[in-house]
């Protein structure tokens, strides 16, 4: 293996399982979250050498979660999935969340749609402003503040009042 090579493989290695993360909390299911984190990663191998010579680490880790957003909603704007999802996988034990709260917020994220859903896991759990998203999704600052609302307020009258939530407000 070359320098690039092994440069790489550290870079996905420290990465991935965050992306996956996010791709989860996107998608809801599983598979197609380690279907977009192996996409986003195979597509920055593909440029490593020159996404390395232009990029610091800051700024190859928001190319990583701009792949891989683009990639979530070209998937579902293609509806290129045929696959049916038989059974719910359980949630993977990183969060701070009980599995109880953990369930019912990923099913909730669910019923938003991908772009809303987008903006309220950006904002939210990856904790990014809304300059930052807006620059992620290519839009305008005004329009990922009212997706935000009105994603917070479709989420609110989806769970109610569940006080332990209010880390959406």
């Amino acid at each position: 293996m070359d320098d690039a090579e092994l440069d790489f493989e550290e870079f996905a290695s420290t990465r991935a399982r965050r992306l996956f993360h996010v791709a989860y909390m996107m998608c809801g299911d599983w598979h197609q979250a380690q279907d977009l984190v192996q996409t986003t990663l195979a597509k920055m191998f593909s440029i490593w050498g020159r996404l390395r010579r232009g990029q610091d680490e800051p700024g190859l880790d928001a190319y990583a979660r701009k792949v891989l957003l683009r990639y979530y909603l070209s998937h579902r704007r293609l509806r290129k999935s045929t696959e049916i999802v038989i059974a719910e996988v359980p949630d993977s034990p990183e969060s701070a969340l009980s599995p109880d709260l953990r369930v019912t917020l990923t099913a909730a994220l669910r019923l938003l749609p991908p772009r809303n859903r987008a903006v309220v896991v950006l904002r939210y759990l990856e904790d990014r402003s809304i300059e930052e998203v807006a620059d992620l999704l290519g839009m305008s600052t005004g329009s990922v503040k009212s997706l935000n609302t009105r994603s917070l307020a479709k989420l609110r009258g989806i769970l109610g009042g569940d006080r332990e939530l209010m880390f959406l407000s």
